[in-house]
């Protein structure tokens, strides 16, 4: 007797009319024409059957912020973080977690099951943290909450940064975060790297630095983050966020840095959605792209996960927890228009993500968390381009938020009737 089995599914790596049987939270067969009874079975009409997605690039911290105590105008990351600094002494903790938890109930509604949410170390009442670690505990049974500790104003720029960023450490933030481009000088952000990172090695953590995101070619510390990895023997728990430098760098140097990014196993976090937004503000015709070299990482083997960044906050005033939107941008912006390159856009949000974050028991494999999404769409590519509807959620086996079905096709694949008779339509069009 198996808790749940879901029939005639798709699932995320092609296979097409598979059962998925669940018992304990765990998933306990993966395979066709399972006959075995069940507490609950559900159809899942040939639609695709995804583990969670992932984001492995937020503030939650900041999140449904937007317009307090005032809009970004210019749009820039600058403005952002100013103004970032202004919210961060007249809001409390209660805030913070009453935001955050608005966000994950629309988080677990769009499938997302782990997060890694970066939260500011600079801030001498460590609110954020403090807030954070209460959501983590309100969150464990629906979602995966990773916490960065991250210095927003430089560990060494701001007086008290590192002080706080230990503190936040202690208290049970899980990754040591960094922000080297905003410190003072290149000899400065070289310098904050090999702290955090021998911080990481002391403590056996894992990095995620906030590195080189800028137009500027000669911001080059995510090789003095590679060098760090590789000298501490860090390697495979490092990631360097945004890298949105490396698309002004010149190609030989690329070369070069790309072979020393794969020989340390340091990972690469584009966030299209911001990073197409916020960078080449400065640029008049033709403007930059924004979006790191995503094609050229990949293909040298380095693991590429998409990460959504912000939603309604000081740097992003749009977003709705939608992985696919981001996988989407992501697509565009770097021009990953093969079938085959689509195709791994889904993986930059799900599979790719998930390892960078270290999941265990992630995926749809027999002994493997029964976490999973029921998207209504045929495959990988259809569920991006349509950015496709959530049919259902299911965490450790249980339904966890679920939806009506679309009432008419928008696959254009299949011939299925509108919503409504040609009357209907002249009536309607009557009427307006």
């Amino acid at each position: 007797m198996f808790d749940l089995i879901v029939k005639n599914a798709t699932t995320h790596d092609g296979q097409t009319g598979v059962d998925i049987a669940c018992r304990d939270g765990k998933i306990a067969a993966v395979e066709a024409g399972i006959t075995a009874e069940a507490k609950e079975v559900i159809d899942a009409q040939g639609y695709l059957v995804s583990p969670p997605f992932v984001d492995p690039h937020f503030h939650m911290d900041a999140t449904l912020s937007l317009g307090t105590p005032r809009m970004n105008v210019s749009g820039t990351l600058l403005e952002g973080i100013a103004l970032w600094g202004e919210l961060k002494p007249i809001q409390s903790v209660e805030d913070i977690v009453e935001r955050a938890m608005r966000y994950c109930d629309l988080a677990i509604a769009k499938g997302i099951g782990a997060i890694r949410s970066h939260v500011d170390t600079c801030d001498d009442e460590l609110k954020g943290v403090e807030a954070l670690l209460e959501v983590r505990e309100k969150v464990k049974n629906y979602i995966d909450l990773q916490l960065v500790a991250f210095p927003q104003d430089g560990v060494l720029r701001d007086p008290t940064a590192m002080e706080n960023t230990i503190r936040a450490l202690d208290m049970g933030v899980d990754v040591v975060g960094g922000i080297p481009h905003f410190e003072r000088t290149m000899a400065d952000g070289a310098e904050s790297v090999r702290l955090l990172c021998e911080i990481a090695a002391e403590r056996g953590l894992m990095v995620d630095m906030h590195c080189d995101e800028s137009d500027d070619p000669s911001s080059r510390h995510i090789e003095t983050l590679a060098f760090e990895t590789q000298r501490l023997g860090l390697q495979g728990r490092v990631a360097g966020s945004h890298l949105t430098s490396m698309h002004s760098m010149d190609n030989y140097y690329v070369s070069k840095l790309i072979p020393l990014m794969v020989e340390a196993g340091v990972h690469a976090i584009p966030n299209p959605l911001i990073n197409i937004m916020l960078q080449g503000r400065h640029d008049s015709y033709p403007k930059r792209r924004g979006q790191t070299r995503v094609r050229e990482l990949r293909d040298a083997g380095i693991t590429v996960g998409f990460g959504s960044d912000c939603v309604m906050d000081p740097w992003y005033s749009l977003g709705k927890a939608d992985m696919l939107d981001v996988a989407f941008m992501g697509l565009h912006v770097g021009q990953l228009s093969s079938r085959a390159d689509m195709d791994w856009c889904f993986d930059a949000v799900t599979v790719n993500s998930a390892h960078i974050m270290g999941l265990e028991g992630y995926g749809l494999a027999k002994g493997s968390h029964a976490n999973f999404v029921i998207l209504q769409a045929k495959d990988r590519i259809e569920a991006i381009r349509l950015r496709a509807h959530r049919l259902a959620v299911f965490r450790h086996g249980q339904p966890v938020s679920h939806s009506t079905p679309l009432k008419y096709n928008l696959a254009l694949t299949d011939r299925a009737p509108l919503a409504l008779d040609e009357a209907q339509i002249s009536e309607s069009s009557s009427a307006n």
